[in-house]
């Protein structure tokens, strides 16, 4: 079976018309899982749900996206990670995530509603990269209505599962392989977490464990952000306040994570202020966190400073074609080579040896947009080929030739029309082309 590879950048700006500042504002993403993988201390990682433009309902969540930043103002999206065409078992409902590094591989631990059940499940994928995508090993074992997951990993390399949805919270050892809990060691800790509604989140600070987790104050919406403290990962916990209260732009839900990462914790969750207060599509936000002196944290307010010190963040995305359907592209004929020099990633695209072999790639942003589309490739002479953003031909369609390449160039293709939700852009050869192509470049501007 021959690999593809092929990979999309798509340079923008992040946009803000509230006194707080969205972290991503391309895309519309939630419930941000925040990660520093021992494999390299540099680079942060989100794993996130992904809400669709134009929809009222959280039911319409399909898919789940990666996002990295080795400064905390540069962002790569990796894409489409995985969706719920790719878990066979469920059926629908692709909530909130959590990731784990063990033994090797890299993880997703995810919610989606079963099948034969109608229950929501914690879903758990892997892979050889930390941005994926990831392929669907099942569910885990041993957790009924397991929404809104997180692992923990304890400083012995024992892992810990919680999750919680509806007013409860649960916990539990897993075992050594991620793929069951520990029955016996199972505890139900809705008693010892004040208004506890959903999204469990633990993280170690001097020895203690934090579980943080959203609550509806009094019982009403929206949720905001609580802690409790435990001596063991377990616990029991000690109730000790809210570290994020309501805020202006705040979604009806709140979801977050709290990561440590060259030397500043960060406390990462959501809000609706990309789409002006429409709560089923959300925004990805960050602060600072502080500890006072006695362990507990100082309440954040959000602000127009961020996690950047008040610098716009950007972001590109990064799509790599031979993650296939995970990552919503498809291909057709085409094949992945390193040998040639100077390409980016992995590898380059390769044989198109018959008319009409392919290869495209998903683009998924919140709202229409302008953009700039270059491709990156080598071509040892001159070529035709069909270029697609949707429906609209950009390169071939009047059978002119497109010229050769002295090596690697970035051929501009001009401007074209981005619309709302999802974007597949395709390259096809004309003919049999001795073509390398690297990646894609396109640079959007957001429409206000």
């Amino acid at each position: 079976m021959k690999k593809i590879s092929i990979i999309l950048f798509v340079s923008i700006l992040c946009f803000n018309s509230y006194a707080q500042r969205p972290l991503i504002s391309h895309i519309y993403a939630a419930d941000p899982s925040g990660h520093v993988w021992p494999t390299d201390t540099t680079t942060l990682w989100l794993y996130t749900s992904h809400d669709v433009p134009g929809t009222n309902h959280h039911a319409t969540m399909f898919d789940y996206h990666v996002f990295s930043t080795k400064d905390r103002v540069n962002w790569i999206d990796h894409g489409r990670v995985l969706s719920l065409d790719d878990a066979s078992w469920a059926v629908s409902h692709a909530w909130a995530i959590d990731a784990v590094y063990r033994h090797g591989k890299y993880y997703l631990i995810y919610c989606m509603i079963e099948k034969a059940t109608g229950m929501f499940r914690t879903g758990i994928a892997v892979s050889d990269l930390p941005q994926g995508p990831f392929t669907d090993l099942g569910f885990i074992k041993g957790v009924e209505w397991g929404q809104d997951p997180c692992v923990f990993v304890d400083d012995d390399n024992r892992a810990y599962l919680y999750w919680g949805a509806g007013g409860g919270c649960s916990a539990a050892e897993l075992n050594d392989d991620l793929l069951s809990i520990k029955p016996e060691t199972k505890r139900d800790l809705k008693n010892e977490l004040f208004e506890v509604f959903e999204g469990p989140w633990t993280h170690k600070y001097k020895g203690k464990y934090y579980l943080s987790y959203p609550a509806l104050p009094g019982g009403q919406w929206p949720e905001q952000m609580y802690y409790a403290v435990a001596d063991k990962p377990l616990g029991p916990f000690t109730y000790k306040g809210k570290y994020i209260p309501f805020f202006k732009g705040q979604a009806g839900t709140n979801h977050g994570s709290i990561v440590r990462f060259k030397n500043q914790w960060i406390a990462f969750h959501h809000a609706s202020i990309v789409s002006d207060g429409k709560s089923e599509v959300r925004n990805l936000m960050a602060d600072f966190l502080y500890y006072n002196p006695d362990g507990t944290i100082n309440t954040i307010i959000p602000d127009n400073k961020s996690i950047t010190n008040g610098e716009p963040t950007k972001c590109t995305i990064l799509l790599e074609a031979e993650s296939g359907k995970a990552a919503g592209g498809n291909t057709g004929g085409t094949s992945v080579e390193s040998s040639f020099p100077g390409f980016s990633g992995k590898g380059y695209v390769t044989g198109f040896d018959i008319p009409h072999d392919y290869v495209s790639v998903l683009v998924q942003v919140s709202k229409d947009m302008k953009a700039n589309l270059k491709i990156r490739l080598s071509s040892e002479s001159d070529y035709k080929a069909d270029i697609l953003v949707g429906a609209t031909m950009l390169a071939g369609w009047d059978g002119s030739p497109m010229k050769k390449t002295n090596g690697w160039e970035l051929v501009d293709l001009g401007d074209v029309q981005l619309k709302e939700g999802d974007n597949i852009i395709r390259f096809s050869g004309k003919a049999k082309i001795n073509l390398k192509l690297d990646y894609f470049l396109v640079t959007p501007e957001i429409n206000k």
